[in-house]
């Protein structure tokens, strides 16, 4: 009886893992993207057991304990960069930049939500230069214009589709673009901040929609919009960083084809995954909401903040100029067989 059970659990776990190595974008395949931790934990849970319990060996266990160790194996290859474990794709640096360094925060405020105070205490207390509303609308605006005075350069699209996104910047912007690059309600926001040293930085601020039954049945939507917002990267003419909820997690094939069209560097590879989502449920948390940047940059800190009421926390980067930290070439670069996917991808959204 325990050897059909445990052949049983290693065949699903085995499909678990196994599905979203394939290029299909139905939402339920590209949705098995974003458990890779808990289903590690899974897996190395029934190695234990299997272990334990085992005392004669057969075909049966040998072939449910090889495929539970083969799977193990292939989530952690996914994960463990986002771990302590590996090497820091970012150089670190103290905070002694000055002028030269950019504090962003982003936060997803769940339409719904409305405990704006804790938000904005949140920006009172660690004071970013920049902070990106994902999800807000009208009644959002209404209280975020309260912090206008110390934010005065401001982009605003408040939507009731959870897709509104707003930016308050105490740092000149310059060159803002609203763009709806793939699905007419879903914007974005590219823009230059000027930073106090006087060098601009380049910015895309980014929401794609999810691939779910209740949004787009695939993942194609989403897929497009990051490989066309990667391929307006041009570092040779501006520092860059990208920065929203991509509602993908950082470890996806989409995530990687992201970086490599880009270039643009992961600060949290050898650090953590700061999972930004669900703030209501520990053991189902992954990494939404992303910041990535070019070489330019080093890392000063990077924090997740403190609830207020959304189903995201809060996340707090600060970067610093140093661009003799991280080498050109530090980042991910695509092969032809990377570009030839990126190019079906865009083709078949925009079509």
């Amino acid at each position: 009886m325990f050897e059909t059970i445990y052949l049983s659990l290693a065949i699903i776990l085995g499909v678990l893992t196994l599905a979203p190595l394939s290029r299909s974008q139905v939402w339920w395949i590209r949705g098995l993207d974003f458990p890779r931790l808990q289903l590690s934990v899974l897996l190395g849970a029934l190695l234990v057991i299997g272990f334990v319990v085992i005392r004669d060996w057969t075909s049966v266990t040998a072939i449910a304990m090889g495929l539970i160790i083969g799977c193990l194996v292939c989530q952690l290859w996914w994960v463990v960069p986002y771990t302590f474990f590996f090497p820091k794709e970012v150089k670190a640096v103290n905070e002694s930049q000055g002028g030269q360094r950019l504090r962003i925060m982003t936060a997803n405020v769940l339409m719904s939500n409305h405990n704006s105070r804790d938000l904005l205490k949140l920006v009172h207390d660690f004071t970013p230069d920049v902070l990106v509303t994902l999800e807000s609308d009208d009644w959002w605006q209404e209280r975020l214009d309260a912090i206008e005075a110390d934010y005065p350069n401001t982009v605003k699209i408040p939507l009731d589709n959870l897709y509104g996104m707003h930016v308050y910047s105490r740092l000149a912007l310059s060159d803002i673009s609203v763009e709806y690059l793939v699905e007419n309600d879903k914007p974005s926001v590219h823009c230059l901040i000027e930073l106090p040293c006087g060098r601009k930085v380049r910015a895309h601020f980014v929401h794609p929609a999810p691939p779910s039954p209740s949004e787009n049945e695939e993942s194609e939507e989403r897929d497009a919009e990051l490989i066309l917002v990667a391929r307006r990267v041009e570092p040779e003419k501006y520092p860059t960083l990208v920065t929203g909820d991509l509602n993908d997690v950082a470890w996806s094939r989409t995530t990687l084809l992201f970086r490599k069209i880009s270039g643009l560097l992961d600060p949290r590879i050898g650090r953590g995954m700061f999972n930004t989502f669900h703030a209501d449920y520990w053991f189902a948390r992954w990494p939404l909401d992303h910041i990535f940047h070019s070489h330019h940059f080093a890392l000063v800190s990077m924090t997740r903040l403190p609830g207020f009421g959304s189903d995201h926390f809060p996340l707090l980067t600060e970067l610093a100029l140093a661009p003799e930290e991280n080498g050109v070439n530090d980042g991910p670069s695509p092969d032809d067989d990377d570009k030839e996917v990126a190019d079906e991808i865009v083709k078949k959204a925009m079509a």
